[in-house]
């Protein structure tokens, strides 16, 4: 019995918008890595840009530079989304997709700066400019590890905002006894601001702003640190679980065009029961 090739026969008629698709959202292709390559580099280098041009002496002795480069990558980024709006196979499911949305973000900002004209903007254009940090998002697309992360705190929202709900809880508790105990003349002037207080005791921050005075202030603060150090981990024993599940799962998932065989791990060439060679796995785009 022969068997079954990874990459089967392409049909000969095939579109060039099916090419551009397969290049573009794919990774199985030669033309689809190079592409994708060179644009995690455009991306790093655009967001390095960015950050350049918040330093005051760069920006005055480097700014057509910058601005050059800035618009350079803007153009780039808006032919990208234009080609995948172009191939993608339905084009409104990518736009209001999440990466679709992040494509979007990072090059509208640069095009709505046109449109808020005034000195008095000048702030707005300043926070609008920032924006194109959401650049850095699109890389998400190409890292699988991030995509395994991104699917296992999906798969874990129930259980995180069940224990998020109980911190809420705990906090809304112990920053009403402190409001009580405390009162306004040690800082804790209202109920909201004594939950600020909890949330940043529980968490083991402590900025040290307000600080308890009375002694059953003080054993409540204790109380309260001591339950964050409780229930700290409590999110990490969450995502671990989820995470060596969704792992396992994805190797389930990987069979051998060969032998049919399951079990392979993510970055695996070949079959480790008959040596085939697998099939590449492309990243999650939808």
């Amino acid at each position: 019995m022969s068997s079954t090739k990874p990459n089967a026969e392409r049909p000969q008629s095939e579109t060039r918008r099916q090419k551009l698709n397969r290049t573009i959202f794919g990774w199985e292709t030669p033309a689809g890595q190079r592409f994708d390559v060179l644009l995690i580099w455009a991306i790093c280098i655009s967001v390095l840009v960015l950050m350049l041009e918040s330093v005051d002496w760069i920006a005055i002795n480097y700014r057509p530079w910058l601005r050059a480069a800035e618009w350079a990558f803007t153009l780039m980024f808006t032919a990208e989304y234009l080609v995948r709006l172009y191939c993608t196979e339905n084009r409104w499911q990518y736009v209001k997709s999440f990466y679709g949305i992040v494509d979007l973000l990072s090059i509208l900002p640069s095009y709505l700066a046109f449109f808020i004209p005034g000195a008095n903007n000048l702030l707005i254009i300043r926070m609008l400019r920032v924006l194109r940090i959401f650049r850095i998002l699109k890389l998400v697309r190409y890292l699988g590890e991030a995509n395994l992360l991104m699917r296992t705190m999906l798969l874990a929202r129930r259980k995180i905002l069940v224990f998020f709900s109980s911190v809420l809880i705990l906090s809304t508790v112990f920053g009403s006894l402190m409001y009580m105990v405390e009162g306004a003349e040690h800082g804790f002037t209202s109920i909201p601001k004594s939950i600020y207080w909890t949330i940043v005791t529980i968490t083991t921050v402590g900025y040290g702003d307000i600080v308890p005075q009375t002694v059953l202030g003080q054993i409540i603060s204790a109380l309260a640190m001591l339950t964050g150090y409780s229930i700290i981990a409590v999110p990490t024993g969450i995502l671990t679980a989820e995470l060596a599940q969704e792992m396992q799962r994805e190797r389930v998932s990987r069979h051998c065009p060969n032998c049919t065989r399951a079990g392979h791990e993510g970055d695996a060439v070949h079959c480790k029961h008959c040596g085939e060679q697998l099939p590449a796995t492309a990243p999650s785009v939808k």
